[in-house]
């Protein structure tokens, strides 16, 4: 009788995973017309939506996005305006680079950005060429300088466990690390117009190449261990425009494939011996530019829908 209700126990644990694992959201963030933030379910069943500013000059897309711990979400519509916006669709908070902390009159785009657990926003700005940490005021509470050669000209930059800032930079192609003085510690050259980076719990780096149309991981001696390029073996699925990534907690990785046309998924989730287990196609609702999004786990899941519940 016990091990009878160990067993069932076992099974409803299981089950309960499994429901867990399954219960997943989409936030993304897509342009180049489209011009729209939106949370999916993971069948592209769309259950928030907010038009966002469209691409006329200064208003060219969405690069990054993130849900908070407070269900509200950080995003940009435009290269030099980072916001925070409820799921009520109010903006609470909002950071002009094109004019504050000595920007005005300069070249400034806006790429990148992370809210830190102090309240403080970390905001990469392209071109002028620095990392800036902010707090809820507007005021710097730290500069970083990003290196020289092109590494001005950033896309993604996620901060690591470390501390550091792992960002990439379009042209000449790198991905760099920085410690927290602007120090390079370790650098990887793709040599294509790369666009994200991730650090992988194994303490490889995992890249998406941008028009390398490729995903490709490297050791901390810059060995190649993992690749997929051009297309996805054993399928259809050709790779566009690489962008985001992101690593699940069961081990596998999602990738984003930007411009690659409205026959191929626009996000895609491998695992690591390359088998498609999930693929995100929803053309009519991103089009061509689904360059960002963050898969939601189950607990933020759970605060999105309960954020959505309560404004009805």
């Amino acid at each position: 009788m016990i091990r009878d209700l160990a067993f069932v126990a076992s099974c409803v644990l299981f089950a309960s995973s499994l429901f867990a694992e399954e219960d997943r959201l989409v936030l993304l963030g897509a342009s180049y017309g489209k011009n729209v933030l939106a949370i999916c379910e993971a069948d592209g069943t769309v259950l928030w939506k907010h038009d966002t500013a469209g691409p006329e000059k200064g208003h060219a897309g969405h690069h990054d996005v993130h849900l908070l711990k407070n269900g509200n979400i950080l995003f940009h519509d435009s290269w030099v305006k980072t916001k925070e916006i409820t799921l009520g669709k109010e903006v609470v908070w909002e950071y002009d680079s094109a004019t504050a902390n000595g920007n005005e009159g300069k070249k400034v785009d806006v790429h990148a950005f992370a809210r830190l657990e102090n309240g403080d926003t970390v905001i990469v700005e392209s071109n002028v060429g620095r990392i800036i940490h902010v707090d809820p005021q507007g005021k710097i509470t730290r500069t970083v300088p990003l290196g020289e050669g092109g590494r001005k000209k950033t896309r993604l930059m996620r901060i690591l466990e470390n501390g550091n800032y792992l960002a990439c930079a379009e042209n000449p192609g790198v991905v760099t690390e920085y410690d927290q003085k602007g120090n390079i510690v370790w650098e990887y050259a793709i040599n294509t117009r790369v666009y994200g980076a991730i650090r992988l719990k194994n303490g490889n780096t995992m890249i998406c190449s941008g028009s390398g149309n490729s995903v490709v991981e490297v050791t901390p001696e810059k060995e190649v261990v993992w690749e997929v390029a051009k297309k996805i073996p054993g399928t259809d699925i050709e790779l566009g425009w690489m962008t985001t990534l992101q690593e699940l907690p069961n081990g596998n990785i999602v990738i984003g494939n930007c411009h690659a046309g409205e026959d191929d998924p626009q996000i895609v989730e491998l695992t690591k011996d390359k088998k498609v287990v999930w693929q995100f196609d929803e053309w009519e609702l991103v089009g061509n530019g689904l360059a960002c999004w963050q898969i939601l786990d189950s607990e933020q899941s759970k605060l999105v829908r309960s954020k959505l519940a309560s404004l009805k």
